[in-house]
């Protein structure tokens, strides 16, 4: 038996201990981290592993955080075509949101996370306590996934990728506006419209949002493939066409289209001519991510929470208790804990999917380590203040 020390180990398993304000019992962590990934060791399983485990919990299909290589998978039932388009015939437990799994007396229930279609909180509950692990979140609605939904519990573990007080974000109707206008000026003028986006999530998001009538909406195949899951799982999006089945080269001179980022400068991208290009991405807040990009125009856009909604999701938890996994991660356990809550780090190998169209340079770092550019860029606040600006909190 395990002594109750605050570290200690159990027939091979790293344990972590807290003590409950309110009584001298000590209860084990529910979510700890481990070379392979978040682990349950009352359960006996992970949360997004990144390397091959027996059973893993799944919170999206983005690939840092849905692997191939396990043994067992549990997911959110809505997600469960795109994972496995994503991974192929895999041993999936697609699970409807707030149904219960109970697995060695843990209690698993999913809830959305209003990130990408099928996407999940992961709630446990055991021994008296209840811990949520978020994955990736947003708090914006956009008609493309179930939207957030605030879990409360005693324990929070949130992503930080737009962990900084200069990410906001604007209206949804806002942005979809100005992606419309963009698109119709350059069709007037008989210039091909290029956004581009990340495949999974953000492009369907943009979809979603399209003005048909401006004219035709042609998809690189790798957002096809993924417009064909959303439509399968019942969201509404407009009718695309891939650039073969475009026979006049007028309509592609009046066409919207959506590439992800490794298109631009291809063959495949020549073929519309002189065009105008855009990238749609949370990084475009920053002016110099633009520059570094080399396009017309930057629309920012994010399937992440901005500054003001990790704040406001976290207290939405009523948690005292935060874990901060990946992003600008040491600003945001700072904040948390002049705020009054207990709040660390795991480190972690999430965030390394080009998930927003960043380069390596702009991407907030994976394994709980600040980004690069994200902390660094001018037009950031460098100054470590975060109370530089009046409204600067989340």
């Amino acid at each position: 038996m395990c002594a109750l020390v605050t570290r200690g180990r159990c027939r091979g398993v790293r344990f972590a201990w807290h003590r409950l304000p309110a009584s001298n019992r000590f209860l084990m962590d529910l979510i700890v981290a481990r070379p392979e990934g978040l682990y349950c060791p009352p359960g006996n399983f992970h949360i997004d592993p990144w390397r091959p485990v027996d059973r893993a919990v799944i919170t999206h299909a983005h690939s840092d955080h849905a692997r191939a290589g396990h043994r067992h998978y549990l997911a959110a039932a809505p997600g469960a075509a795109v994972l496995r388009s994503r991974l192929g015939d895999i041993d999936l437990d697609a699970v409807p949101y707030g149904e219960p799994r109970v697995h060695n007396g843990v209690r698993i229930t999913l809830h959305p996370a209003g990130h990408v279609l099928g996407s999940a909180q992961v709630r446990l509950e055991y021994g008296g306590q209840v811990w949520v692990a978020s994955g990736d979140y947003k708090l914006q609605e956009d008609g493309t996934c179930d939207p957030f939904e605030p879990v409360p519990c005693d324990v929070f573990i949130t992503e930080s990728t737009f962990g900084l007080p200069i990410y906001r974000w604007d209206a949804v109707e806002s942005v979809r506006a100005d992606i419309n206008a963009w698109w119709a000026a350059n069709a007037a003028q008989g210039r091909a419209s290029l956004l581009y986006c990340y495949a999974f999530g953000k492009a369907q998001r943009i979809l979603h949002g399209l003005d048909a009538s401006i004219g035709p909406i042609v998809a690189h195949g790798a957002v096809e493939t993924l417009n064909r899951v959303y439509r399968s799982s019942g969201v509404a999006l407009p009718q695309t066409v891939t650039v073969g089945d475009v026979r006049d080269p007028a309509d592609l001179r009046r066409a919207l289209v959506l590439a992800p980022p490794s298109a631009r400068g291809t063959p495949w991208t020549r073929r519309f001519g002189e065009h105008a290009d855009a990238f749609a991405s949370g990084w475009m807040r920053l002016r110099g991510a633009r520059r570094r990009r080399g396009v017309d125009r930057g629309f920012v856009m994010s399937d992440h929470a901005d500054w003001p909604g990790l704040g406001q999701a976290i207290a939405a938890t009523g948690a005292g208790r935060v874990i901060v996994t990946h992003g600008s991660v040491p600003i945001l356990v700072r904040w948390l804990n002049e705020q009054g809550l207990r709040a660390e780090s795991f480190a972690t190998e999430y965030g390394a999917e080009e998930d927003e169209g960043g380069s390596d340079k702009e991407q907030s770092g994976a394994s709980g380590q600040p980004g690069s550019s994200a902390d660094q860029d001018p037009d950031a606040d460098q100054s470590g203040n975060l109370d530089r600006r009046g409204d600067a909190a989340p």
